[in-house]
């Protein structure tokens, strides 16, 4: 699988005339060969590459890196790694690097070590592109991180009442999803209640969850280093006709935003079709993030599912549909599953009721 991988990403150097790639962004690199530390990187070229790494990751690097050799160093991992580079490459080459995921400072070191007869340049993201279609390994992984946290929601749900704090809710999920084995949260857990249902990324707070209103539950676990991603919107205290209707014009977006995947269809459609039936019920000018994005390794990948955006959907990628609609001071709702595109349409992986629940 890694050496796949490996020369896959061969194949898009090759394309994009570059002579090696200075891989220095961690979920890229463990993608690549396995390695799950916090200090390294990947040197790939054609028919030579490298990890290098540094003593605190001397047995670690030789358990899990596979595909290419290792190197320890006693510095840091980029001064080893250029090098390694300088020593093996004696004519000109061309270098690209993850400018995005590179330092100034970094960036100057290892020019400094090169020397001219390295051009270094900004490469497009070449491995974020080859991990937007997830293999049958990836995606039992991503499966198996949705349905533990599908579990987590009933705890959630039998936490929750009110006067408890959005942060002791926050608590009781997350040490239930650590005691359940979980590698971490995906993300900050959100846990936005009453009035505060109307902030997209309202993090769990010290408010008290009030006698009546929405809250709005959105978290994720990691498993095998890959993440999930789920929203739930549920109401405490009877709620009422303006309410309900609210919450089903929120529910038909997300249905229709699912009905919308599928291969070959670009992944701004989806995102039309979610904002098309909202602005159908009237709430449209309340829907003020994008539709979804992918997961994978992190929890915002490609492709981005909004307006504007044409990576075509193929089979395999895995996408969040979490359209929204938020009335300031008011209230908000979201509701949010984890898809996988197919070949024929796709597959909803949160099993998660979507039908809304009063407590």
């Amino acid at each position: 699988m890694v050496s796949a991988r490996l020369e896959g990403l061969r194949s898009s150097l090759a394309r994009q005339d570059l002579d090696f790639l200075f891989v220095t962004h961690l979920p890229n690199i463990r993608y690549l060969t396995g390695f799950t530390g916090s200090a390294g990187v990947l040197v790939v070229g054609d028919g030579q590459a490298v990890f290098t790494t540094d003593g605190r990751y001397k047995e670690q690097a030789r358990d899990q890196v596979q595909g290419v050799p290792v190197v320890v160093g006693r510095q840091a991992a980029l001064l080893t790694a250029a090098e390694w580079l300088s020593a093996r490459r004696r004519g000109k080459a061309t270098m690209g690097i993850e400018a995005v995921h590179m330092s100034v400072s970094d960036h100057e070191r290892l020019c400094s070590r090169l020397g001219k007869r390295f051009t270094i340049t900004a490469a497009p993201p070449l491995i974020e592109q080859q991990r937007m279609v997830k293999d049958a390994a990836e995606i039992a992984l991503i499966r198996q991180a949705v349905l533990f946290a599908a579990k987590l929601f009933e705890r959630l749900l039998a936490t929750v009442r009110p006067g408890i704090r959005e942060t002791r809710i926050a608590a009781e999920l997350e040490y239930a999803a650590r005691q359940g084995g979980c590698e971490g949260m995906a993300f900050d857990t959100i846990i936005a209640s009453g009035s505060r249902s109307a902030l997209p990324h309202g993090r769990a707070s010290d408010q008290p969850i009030p006698r009546r209103g929405f809250v709005v539950s959105d978290f994720g676990v990691i498993l095998g280093g890959y993440c999930s991603d789920m929203t739930r919107t549920f109401h405490v205290g009877r709620p009422d006709k303006q309410a309900r209707i609210f919450y089903q014009a929120v529910h038909d977006a997300q249905l229709a935003g699912i009905e919308a995947v599928r291969p070959g269809v670009p992944a701004s459609e989806v995102d039309r079709a979610a904002r098309h039936a909202l602005r159908s019920s009237g709430w449209g000018r309340y829907f003020t993030h994008s539709t979804g994005h992918g997961v994978g390794l992190e929890i915002h990948e490609a492709p981005r599912v909004a307006s504007g955006q044409t990576e075509l959907l193929r089979p395999g990628m895995v996408i969040t549909i979490e359209p929204g609609a938020y009335v300031p001071r008011q209230w908000g709702v979201r509701v949010e599953d984890m898809v996988v595109v197919t070949e024929q349409g796709c597959e909803v992986l949160t099993p998660t009721t979507k039908k809304l629940i009063s407590l």
